[in-house]
């Protein structure tokens, strides 16, 4: 126990120290951007955007905003053979996306980023199709080598499962040299590039099953948690979803970094607005179109960056179960009883084979 309370403060003292310099460093977009407005035009600004986005048929109708995936045209890479008993390769795998902004006054700024035009994910794949499951990653993160080694890779590959790690827009290869475009203080900005993560994924998806893949499901960190929750709430034909560590409200964070301004009240009512008109992209704010038992979210006891309360919403709001591990977001001691437990949740659905549950 002694050591596992110096682990967690050592964890919680990284996050403060290194995530917070993550997330305040980011390049702001020319037009809509709050940062150089004072409380008021902020809160009138974000009203505008919100009027435009919070439509009823955006929640009871989600095609109707974040589109119908299509099987995409997609380019193969081979990088490399994988062993074993049913030898498979790495692939990476890139395609147009086929996103257009919804709202027409973004439209040259978003699509002028001529690199996040195109997705792409790396594929692990058996020799013959598995069950997939998508990887999102975290904010300014997305680097394949680096993603290799941030999650078990053939931990999960070795329980029979197909692995693809996505890349999310305007992420690694997706983005312009040192900048980080999504999320931005540009609320119109943040919420095109969730309906672009979702369409993205919901073809690589497609993609995959066009393949053989018998089931698609996904687990994500951080931003990709908070990409995978939302992903639950709009596609009925995921098999699972696992928030890691996930971030539940850009609100949330907005505040923890001290980007709101004014005086304390000033800074309540920004902090109500972003909520309200990030409400269309918010997991939290729609309904679960898959059931309890296809999702664990999984927390950090350590987390200073979206503390545990995040983990534990999202949970609350899924009714699904919450495993949680002593660690903090980026160091993640101790994660391991997590990994566990997900292996058991995709025993107990089916997705892998109950021999393995165990393992």
């Amino acid at each position: 126990m002694v050591l596992r309370r110096i682990l967690t403060t050592a964890a919680s003292g990284f996050d403060k120290t290194v995530g917070t310099a993550m997330l305040v460093r980011g390049e702001r977009i020319r037009s809509a951007d709050p940062s150089s407005l004072g409380p008021e035009a902020r809160l009138e600004l974000l009203e505008a955007i919100r009027g435009f986005y919070d439509k009823s048929e955006h929640f009871t109708a989600p095609s109707s905003f974040f589109g119908e995936p299509t099987i995409p045209n997609v380019e193969l890479s081979r990088v490399r053979l994988l062993g074993g008993p049913d030898p498979g390769m790495v692939l990476d795998a890139t395609w147009p996306s086929e996103f257009e902004p919804f709202e027409e006054t973004v439209r040259a700024d978003y699509l002028g980023h001529e690199l996040n035009r195109k997705a792409t994910a790396r594929l692990f794949l058996h020799g013959t199709p598995r069950p997939v499951a998508i990887l999102v990653h975290g904010y300014r993160c997305g680097v394949f080598a680096l993603e290799e080694r941030l999650w078990p890779v053939p931990w999960i590959f070795e329980l029979g499962l197909d692995v693809a790690l996505a890349v999310l827009p305007f992420h690694a290869c997706r983005a312009p040299k040192g900048t980080a475009l999504f999320p931005s203080p540009d609320m119109r900005f943040t919420i095109e590039g969730f309906r672009q993560s979702i369409m993205d994924l919901r073809a690589l998806a497609a993609l995959l099953r066009d393949r053989g893949a018998p089931a698609v499901g996904v687990m994500g960190m951080s931003l990709g948690g908070y990409t995978s929750g939302l992903w639950a709430t709009i596609d009925p034909s995921l098999a699972f979803a696992v928030p890691i560590v996930p971030c539940a409200s850009i609100a949330d964070v907005a505040r923890a970094v001290g980007l709101l301004v004014g005086a304390p009240e000033e800074q309540a009512a920004q902090h109500l607005a972003i909520e309200s008109t990030l409400r269309v992209v918010s997991p939290l704010a729609r309904d679960p179109v898959i059931s309890p038992e296809q999702m664990l979210v999984v927390g950090a006891a350590g987390d200073q960056i979206t503390p545990l309360d995040h983990a534990r919403r999202m949970a609350e709001h899924f009714r699904a179960p919450l495993s949680t591990f002593h660690g903090g977001h980026l160091l993640q001691f101790g994660r391991a009883d997590a990994f566990r437990a997900v292996r058991r949740m995709l025993a107990r659905i089916g997705i892998i084979e109950t021999r393995h549950a165990a393992a």
